[in-house]
């Protein structure tokens, strides 16, 4: 199986963080040296591991933000 390169090019903010000091992202990321497109995951301390996540295109993100702005919370 290939290895997957990712180069994390903007951490944007934390969502969240749980008891073992992980933390639920949105950072922009480069994956397999394509252009860098905006992730959702959780990140250990230290960024030595990632769980799974979502990548977005800035127009996914666009919409994501409508759809949110939208929302009776």
């Amino acid at each position: 199986m290939p290895e997957i390169k990712y180069e994390v090019k903007e951490k944007h903010g934390v969502l969240s963080r749980n008891k073992s000091g992980w933390t639920k992202e949105v950072r922009s990321i480069s994956w397999n040296d394509k252009d860098a497109k905006f992730d959702i995951r959780e990140w250990a301390p230290d960024d030595e591991k990632m769980g799974k996540g979502i990548t977005l295109s800035t127009d996914e993100m666009r919409e994501l933000k409508k759809i949110l702005n939208g929302l009776d919370l």
